[in-house]
């Protein structure tokens, strides 16, 4: 059945899954796939934050739930899985949001390269890996029974191009564009077009996470911060909402031909050979 031209970007009542959801960049994609129709189950770690963000939600007409839930824990996701399905009665599509650098894994300026916090480098691998994977595994057999749908994986530039300092969280992201491209072809090898897989690689957005490693107390930007909008075209950071384009499209049929990709939003900064 072919899709009208203004149905491709639509997620009506479509339920999303948002693992981080209780984050800036989580935010940012929980209030786009609301506008778009799909109803959202935010998944985070702080609980109020995300209890807050679905009343609100609600009380602007829209539909979500909040669920306070750990990627790396599994039974916390075998509870979630069946509070959705018991709310909703399905799962269409999957945003993995959860990630992030953590301080134990950047290597201080004034460490020796030799100096790596291995258990911190560790840490920021299972967060950004294993909180891909985990959620996949609980709730992708869901989405399979209902029909198909789509998950949409968190990469970085730091997976594409050496930054330093930040291994960890590199090889991290490294390990989930492996992930996201061998995923989605075993996937359609076992159930066709119907479940998709894809990735969006965020340039230099400040969170929480990276706002210490790129800004000072006042404001103003550290040295690195310096670097990295010298090193971009478009001479500034990403806002969160700039991401929510390539999300909402990678959600919807829109890309229903589009699997294994990585779609990037960098301002440039990847392409940029710096002469």
């Amino acid at each position: 059945m072919s899709i009208e031209k203004s149905d491709l970007f639509s997620l009506k009542n479509k339920v999303i899954i948002v693992t981080g959801g209780t984050g800036v960049l989580g935010s940012s994609f929980v209030n786009a796939i609301v506008k778009q129709g799909g109803k959202v189950a935010l998944l985070g770690i702080r609980k109020e934050v995300g209890i807050q963000r679905a009343e609100e939600i609600i009380s602007n007409g829209g539909s979500a739930i909040s669920i306070c839930a750990n990627v790396l824990e599994e039974p916390q996701l075998i509870i979630a899985r069946d509070t959705i399905m018991n709310t909703y009665g399905r799962i269409d599509g999957l945003v993995n949001a959860a990630g992030g650098n953590v301080p134990e894994g950047v290597l201080s300026p004034d460490k020796d390269v030799f100096d790596l916090n291995i258990e911190g480098m560790k840490k920021a691998m299972t967060l950004n890996l294993w909180g891909t994977i985990i959620p996949v595994q609980v709730f992708g057999p869901e989405m399979a029974k209902s029909g198909g749908g789509s998950i949409v994986n968190i990469s970085s530039v730091s997976s594409k191009r050496a930054l330093t300092r930040v291994l960890g969280y590199s090889m991290g992201k490294a390990a989930v564009d492996c992930y996201t491209k061998w995923f989605a072809v075993e996937m359609a090898n076992r159930y066709g077009d119907s479940i998709r897989m894809n990735s969006i690689m965020p340039g230099f957005f400040l969170t929480e996470q990276n706002r210490t490693l790129l800004t000072n107390l006042d404001g103003s930007l550290t040295e690195r911060g310096h670097s990295i909008i010298s090193h971009t075209p478009f001479k500034r950071f990403g806002h969160p909402e700039e991401l929510v384009g390539a999300l909402i499209w990678l959600l919807s049929d829109a890309s229903k031909f589009i699997t294994g990709m990585d779609i990037g939003v960098d301002g440039g900064f990847t392409i940029n050979s710096g002469v």
